[in-house]
């Protein structure tokens, strides 16, 4: 049987034009060149297995970006509701994304411990997350900021952690939102002793040093009226996305055998979709509401 096989081969080759065979065996000679030695020079940065792959993006010098742009001041909800567009698109890119969290000019995402996209590489990880968010950002900027042109186009650095357990993962995220309320609280009373009291930037930052966040409530509300527990949850919390199912309403035609004509209906279909929510991510109620999360089959 062999010996047939051999012969079949061997006609199949001498009946294959000249130019043929040669380009056949450049090709041969070309995938394994000399030059392939150069891959040799390529670090291994494959995360561990079984742990939380987390990709932190930063807006690269947002403040400038910010006042370029008119974004108000101290939150801008046009900005934000952009950030979380951008973010829900990468999550549906890349679907081993199980929870998203964001605040100011920053997204991190957490990929499942068992993900094996891109071979586990970190830099795979944070180019495509980088780039899929960057370009969504151009992308929609329109839909967010109708009567201001983008200027110059935006960027974002990334970065790639690794976290071993669910309760080190829990912390990372905690620290997150802890930084949104701190950043957030200096913020909201700063821009208010600017634009209300007519401190310049430096004198308002002078009033506030040293001071803690009792002060700082303080100020807000025996001078400005404003009850930080009052301000939006998007603003204090940040934003978490998380898969869950949506119905969506669509209008579809449909004929029944008698009639002629179509009728027009409303059709629910049930997706699965990143979702925003605007809660406490500190505490245990959300963990234990969303479990499937932490889980390592989901």
């Amino acid at each position: 049987m062999w010996a047939s096989c051999n012969v079949k081969v061997c006609n199949c080759w001498a009946a294959t034009s000249v130019p043929l065979r040669r380009c056949l065996k450049l090709g041969a000679t070309m995938a394994k060149s000399k030059f392939e030695y150069v891959r040799n020079f390529e670090a291994d940065d494959t995360c561990l297995a079984h742990c939380w792959v987390v990709v932190r993006l930063d807006g690269r010098n947002f403040h400038r970006f910010a006042e370029k742009h008119n974004f108000a001041k101290p939150n801008d909800s046009r900005a934000l509701h952009l950030m979380t567009k951008c973010a829900q698109t990468v999550m549906k890119e890349l679907e081993d994304i199980v929870i998203a969290y964001g605040q100011s000019d920053e997204y991190s995402f957490v990929f499942k411990r068992k993900s094996n996209w891109f071979k586990r590489r970190a830099s795979k990880f944070m180019t495509h997350v980088a780039s899929q968010f960057a370009s969504s950002y151009v992308f929609y900027w329109r839909d967010y900021f109708e009567d201001q042109p983008l200027l110059y186009p935006p960027g974002f650095d990334g970065r790639v952690i690794v976290y071993p357990s669910n309760q080190t993962l829990k912390d990372y995220l905690s620290w997150r939102q802890a930084d949104c309320h701190i950043n957030n609280l200096y913020n909201t009373v700063f821009w208010a002793l600017v634009q209300q009291s007519g401190l310049t930037p430096v004198q308002a930052q002078e009033r506030l040093q040293g001071t803690l966040a009792a002060d700082k409530n303080e100020i807000l509300f025996s001078e400005f009226n404003i009850n930080y527990n009052n301000e939006p949850l998007m603003y204090r919390k940040g934003t978490v996305l998380i898969w869950e199912k949506v119905g969506e309403v669509t209008t579809k035609e449909v004929k029944l055998p008698a009639e002629m004509e179509g009728k027009k209906m409303a059709v629910t279909r049930t997706r699965t979709k990143p979702v925003p929510l605007y809660c406490d991510i500190i505490g245990d109620a959300f963990w234990k509401e969303h479990p499937e999360i932490l889980d390592e089959d989901s």
